[in-house]
């Protein structure tokens, strides 16, 4: 037989590494007819007046105060708004970078930024109007965070326009509501290639850092096309520790991925050797009459065996048995075949009636092994049945579900 089985590798390295529900039915007669009897049967309680009432039962305690029965109506949005857009009663000017002026009232603002109120104490009283200045920051984005500490509301094309702006505002003058709209914005599809590396240096100066990983983790997903965008170049130049940070993120999560997927690959091999296992002691207890030469076509009353592993075993068997090296370290398959029986015969409790070749051969030869060879294989067997447990598991979850 020629080498071109189907093959189970060895792993690259040397192995590192219902209770059942009862049922009881009543058969023959009438369900209701048994009800009945049943019912008929029972002793009619005596009726006690002095039994007292029990007590009643336990409700669930709301911790939550005010905030569980609390509705802002639209009314009561629309109302703050006014007072914010009409400016009635303002006593507080706040100046941006293009002259604009925007009415406020020194008691909200105070209330919603308590930076904002000890910058009004400070302030500088003029014909009962204080005014501070705001600079840095375009007039719409200004009146947008002003809107903000009024009502909680805002526009959707203004918060995507200006919404770096106002995480810096929000962070300023420590106003945690708007801090958090402005993190969901961006993470929720404003973050491209060309703009994260800048996001990604303003959340760590804001103190954001979910935002702060979610745009690591796009670096990192996406390196090659990120280092060659301008925001990195510029990043190199005026913060090379953030991208040393950057670069060791990557090559960190690099390592990690390639550890994966060889822990995949050994146990797709750990999987391999349980079916292999399994063949074999179905092709030499059983008997499998569906494998044969790979141009034989089944019988209509035949089925096709169920073992996944048995067309390639058998034609490594037939290779095994009609070789004429047949040592162990001469021929590749016949080695195979070797290492496939001695593991077979770790595995199996029952050698003195096992009908695999040579598993009691290879249970006597296992006392003259040394301890190093011992240790190798007692691992590998513990990684061969844990896979055959994974798989059991796997099964039965599957026909749980």
């Amino acid at each position: 037989m020629g080498s071109s089985a189907v093959e189970i590798s060895w792993p690259s390295s040397s192995v590192d590494s219902f209770e059942p529900s009862f049922v009881i039915q009543i058969e023959g007669g009438n369900s209701s007819d048994n009800l009945d009897f049943l019912e008929s049967a029972r002793p009619s309680p005596r009726p006690r007046l002095d039994i007292p009432k029990p007590p009643p039962l336990p409700r669930r305690r709301s911790y939550r105060g005010l905030a569980a029965s609390c509705f802002v109506p639209r009314e009561t949005k629309d109302i703050w708004e006014r007072l914010f857009s009409e400016g009635y009663g303002a006593d507080v000017h706040i100046l941006t970078d293009d002259g604009s002026i925007i009415a406020a009232h020194q008691s909200v603002l105070s209330i919603a930024s308590p930076v904002l109120g000890n910058i009004l104490q400070q302030a500088k009283i003029k014909n009962h109007v204080r005014t501070i200045r705001i600079p840095g920051v375009p007039c719409d984005a200004v009146r947008a965070f002003i809107r903000f500490l009024y009502s909680s509301c805002y526009g959707e094309e203004v918060m995507q326009k200006f919404v770096l702006h106002l995480l810096v505002l929000s962070h300023s003058y420590v106003v945690p509501s708007l801090k958090r709209v402005c993190e969901h914005t961006l993470e929720r599809g404003w973050l491209t290639k060309e703009n994260v590396i800048d996001v990604l240096q303003l959340s760590r100066s804001c103190d954001a850092p979910r935002l702060a990983f979610v745009c690591l983790r796009m670096v990192v997903r996406d390196f090659k096309s990120i280092s060659t965008t301008e925001a990195w170049k510029v990043m190199r130049r005026a913060d090379p520790t953030l991208e040393q940070e950057l670069v060791e993120s990557v090559v960190e999560e690099d390592s990690r991925r390639r550890e994966r997927s060889k822990k995949a690959e050994e146990k797709k091999v750990y999987v391999q050797l349980h079916e292999a296992m399994e063949a074999l002691l179905h092709i030499c207890k059983d008997g499998c009459r569906t494998i044969g030469p790979r141009d034989k076509a089944l019988k209509g009353s035949q089925v096709p065996c169920g073992f996944a592993a048995c067309k390639g075993l058998e034609a490594l068997i037939r290779h095994f048995s009609g070789c004429r090296t047949k040592v162990p370290g001469g021929c590749v398959h016949c080695k195979r075949m070797w290492q496939l029986l001695e593991l077979h015969s770790r595995m199996c409790n029952d050698p003195d009636y096992c009908k695999v070749p040579l598993c009691r051969h290879f249970k006597v030869k296992m006392l003259q092994q040394s301890k190093k060879e011992e240790v190798k294989w007692k691992m590998l067997v513990r990684k061969v049945t844990a896979a055959k447990n994974a798989q059991k598991l796997l099964s039965f979850k599957r026909f749980s579900f």
